[in-house]
């Protein structure tokens, strides 16, 4: 029983990030969504019913059957990745840290770019 408690717990706290990534475009929604959506099974089917009947239910979908993503999605992300990089060079990090953002950034945009689209 306390291991449902936990499970629940990381999805609402996984939904409550993704609620603020709507608000705050350098933070991703739907991995967050994503997220509750596994931990929800887990912890709390009604919940997790809740999410496969809401908005991001074909999302959800998507990711679990095929692990594909939206190419609108991936766009987005890869623009806003980029933008990441280059605020941080216009307000001046250090050129080793954002070598190292840069590399972490292209890692992730070649990985997300690769994944099935939906």
């Amino acid at each position: 029983m306390p291991m449902r408690g936990i499970w629940t717990g990381l999805g609402v706290a996984a939904l409550a990030l993704a609620a603020v990534g709507v608000l705050l475009p350098v933070l991703p929604t739907t991995p967050f969504v994503i997220l509750a959506a596994f931990a929800f099974s887990r912890g709390s089917p009604r919940l997790r019913r809740w999410l496969d009947d809401g908005r991001f239910g074909p999302t959800i979908r998507d990711w679990e059957e095929r692990g594909a993503v939206a190419p609108r999605a991936k766009a987005l992300a890869c623009l806003l990745m980029a933008g990441s990089v280059l605020g941080a060079a216009l307000v001046g990090v250090p050129g080793w840290v954002l070598l190292g953002q840069a590399a972490v950034v292209s890692a992730v945009a070649l990985w997300l770019v690769t994944r099935p689209s939906a």
